[in-house]
């Protein structure tokens, strides 16, 4: 489609390799062509607005992203849970936070086929900030919920709450450093939750409208092949550390 003159929307994952994906992130460059990836979560109304608060430095400096997301099946025969659900949490992890990782670590096990279908996967920043990612299909209750800790203050995000998805907590730790029998105590500081109000705009809508001003005013798209590139890499590196009994691997 790219060589043919088509500016191309794509599922994710992007590929099912690195090198998949920088041959197609070349050959739209090639042929002038946008490439974007449907990675869906990041046009939510509840998504975008995670991201408003932690780019108004409103939750201070990351300290975690964690998320869960599990199920009972669907059971997938050609990709093992970490390929078939953990590039929505990648993708999200990767749109909400500045820094990019160094190294990934994860460990799985597989039940009934030759695929994994529990898997925990950790992906490694800087010294002070760390994701997690866990994803399941053999779980009896559907749980989509990320936790970002920070030093301000803490976001939590449940897909399956029918209103206010999104949750900020005015919650966190201080360390003080006295004098006396108690050279170092911490401190809890619990103050209120807000929700915040949300976009209801139908998410797709939102993907095809960037596409199309993607196309209109030259201009990438919120997930282009780069960003579809990051999480293929992370993808690549848990089944390699899978292989491996979860030796990190780095990017």
């Amino acid at each position: 489609a790219l060589r043919s003159g088509k500016h191309v929307l794509m599922e994710k994952p992007m590929a099912t390799s690195a090198r998949e994906c920088e041959e197609l992130i070349r050959c739209a460059e090639k042929h002038g062509r946008i490439l974007m990836v449907d990675h869906t979560f990041l046009y939510t109304g509840a998504v975008r607005k995670m991201k408003e608060i932690v780019e108004r430095g409103d939750v201070g400096d990351i300290y975690y992203f964690d998320s869960v997301r599990v199920n009972l099946g669907l059971f997938q025969h050609d990709v093992n849970v970490i390929w078939d659900l953990a590039p929505h949490d990648l993708s999200i992890m990767d749109f909400m936070l500045s820094e990019r990782p160094k190294a990934v670590s994860a460990v799985g096990v597989n039940h009934y086929n030759h695929t994994e279908d529990v898997a925990y996967l950790t992906v490694h920043f800087g010294e002070k900030m760390m994701g997690h990612v866990h994803v399941n299909w053999l779980a009896p209750v559907k749980i989509r919920r990320i936790l970002i800790g920070g030093s301000k203050k803490m976001i939590v995000y449940d897909d399956m709450e029918p209103s206010e998805k999104v949750k900020v907590y005015d919650t966190g730790v201080k360390v003080v450093t006295r004098e006396g029998i108690y050279k170092t105590l911490v401190e809890y500081r619990t103050g209120d939750m807000f929700a915040p109000k949300l976009d209801q705009s139908e998410a797709l809508s939102l993907v095809v409208e960037d596409f199309l001003d993607a196309i209109e005013l030259r201009r990438k798209p919120v997930a282009d092949g780069e960003t579809g590139l990051r999480i293929v890499r992370i993808l690549e590196a848990a089944e390699l550390s899978i292989k491996e009994n979860g030796r990190m691997v780095y990017l």
